[in-house]
């Protein structure tokens, strides 16, 4: 409506000029007189015709610039509005998370599974793990759980290579489909796993998780059984392998960046120890673990298994 109105305006100042035009005082068949319309028009204008067209052009040039700025407008008003929703999306996803309400977490991002932002779309290949984790969820539901965290983890990374969580959840969603696809798979996909962990530590140095993960990648490897191993030199000229040491080494700094971050970080730091034959230590931690309070199902299955290492100790005692 604003753009019509401008252009009448125009169209009427325009034909107001024309009419009310007063050729100067002296100048040939004028005494300072109005002018006919038709008789002001050829004399200023050449003649009737080209007067119109020039200002037929000049009235659709103003209408083109009118309508650029009008919809330039409107794009950068739906390009706010649409980060602002994303935002607005992403606030309320983190605060499900944070209250440990998986389902509805999920029901909240799958709305948005066309999505083309990298944040959501890991962010819903995380829920979509967690709710295959449930207890509650049958075994065929887990496996397409699983594989569809998979796909919303890569349209992630292939959105953003940049994002430390797109990383992070790629590779741990390429391990959860070994899982489905067997020991050759599971092996024959560790290196591209460690590859993105790296990468998730490189862009991001304080994320404990990343650190944390890429720990359990080596101590997967440390106690790798003998079968695993001649399958991996099959697969590999240099096939994956680590130590426990390298993998303390990860559990330490994971616990250094963010102290009692995760009930397993601290599992696992008692289980290492273990292997490494250091009970004292081994004790300390597990003690810890077992005393983290459980917000989830899984730190309920950490404690568990503390107090039972833990009671494995009093036994030998």
């Amino acid at each position: 409506m604003a753009l019509a109105v401008r252009l009448w305006r125009l169209f009427l100042v325009g034909r107001s000029a024309a009419r009310g035009l007063r050729l100067p005082a002296g100048a040939a068949g004028s005494r300072g007189q109005r002018v006919p319309w038709g008789l002001a028009a050829s004399e200023v204008t050449g003649n009737s015709g080209t007067f119109k067209r020039s200002f037929l052009f000049s009235a659709l040039s103003y209408l083109g610039f009118e309508t650029y700025q009008v919809i330039s407008q409107a794009v950068v008003v739906h390009a706010a509005a649409k980060v602002f929703k994303i935002e607005e999306i992403l606030e309320q996803a983190d605060y499900l998370y944070e209250s440990g309400e998986t389902e509805k977490l999920y029901q909240l991002l799958t709305q948005y599974k066309e999505s083309e932002d990298a944040e959501l779309l890991w962010r819903l290949a995380r829920a979509s793990r967690d709710v295959a984790q449930l207890s509650g969820t049958s075994e065929e539901e887990k496996k397409v759980l699983v594989y569809e965290a998979l796909e919303y983890a890569k349209r992630a990374l292939e959105k953003n290579e940049s994002s430390f969580a797109a990383h992070k959840w790629y590779a741990i969603c390429i391990s959860d489909v070994g899982d489905y696809e067997g020991i050759k798979a599971k092996i024959a996909n560790a290196y591209i796993i460690k590859e993105h962990f790296e990468k998730a530590i490189e862009l991001n140095p304080k994320d404990a998780t990343s650190i944390h993960l890429m720990g359990i990648w080596c101590y997967t490897f440390a106690e790798m059984p003998w079968y695993q191993r001649r399958i991996a030199k099959v697969l590999f000229a240099t096939p994956p392998s680590s130590t426990y040491e390298e993998a303390l080494g990860y559990f330490h700094r994971a616990e250094q960046v963010d102290p009692n971050f995760y009930s397993k970080n601290l599992l696992l730091l008692g289980k290492t120890y273990l292997k490494l034959h250091n009970r004292k230590l081994a004790a300390f931690w597990l003690t810890k673990a077992k005393d983290h309070p459980a917000h989830t199902e899984e730190d309920k299955q950490v404690q568990t298994e503390a107090a039972q290492l833990l009671t494995g100790f009093s036994d030998k005692n």
